[in-house]
């Protein structure tokens, strides 16, 4: 869910990096820890189903609107 997710939003990039002007998302547990094993993950309080967003310049309700559409269709 957390991948379809990231990809319905319209107004955030899917990034391993979050310190940018523009709205950015990742899922920790695919990316930046991807090497830690489900137990590591579980250990270190990262779910699969985490999602990091990391909001840019955008108009708080644009973010607002396209993170309700994108929880919408999944």
């Amino acid at each position: 869910a957390a991948e379809k997710f990231m990809k319905n939003l319209k107004l955030a990039a899917i990034e391993t990096h979050v310190a940018d002007a523009r709205t950015c998302c990742l899922n920790p547990a695919t990316s930046t820890h991807r090497q830690m094993t489900d137990e590591q993950l579980i250990t270190a309080g990262i779910p699969a189903g985490l999602i990091r967003i990391s909001c840019g310049l955008e108009d708080k309700n644009d973010l607002i609107a396209d993170i309700a559409q994108a929880l919408d269709a999944i």
